[in-house]
């Protein structure tokens, strides 16, 4: 079953923002655009371009979110 189907990656940021905070975020998954200034502009911009984060950040959601 794929949980993510027509879930925008935005999507997951913002609802896993919005239950966590920035600050425990980044505890999870220890990158720097979710530790140093963080925003959901930035935030996509560099998950869009490393894949390794963002299998991490969909990972989360899925467990996290959608469990």
């Amino acid at each position: 079953m794929d949980y993510l189907h027509g879930i925008t990656l935005e999507k997951m940021l913002n609802e896993l923002v919005e239950k966590f905070g920035w600050e425990h975020l980044g505890y999870l998954i220890p990158i720097n655009c979710f530790n140093h200034e963080p925003s959901i502009k930035s935030s996509l911009k560099f998950l869009r371009k490393t894949p390794w984060a963002r299998k991490k950040v969909e990972n989360l959601y899925i467990e996290r979110i959608v469990n």
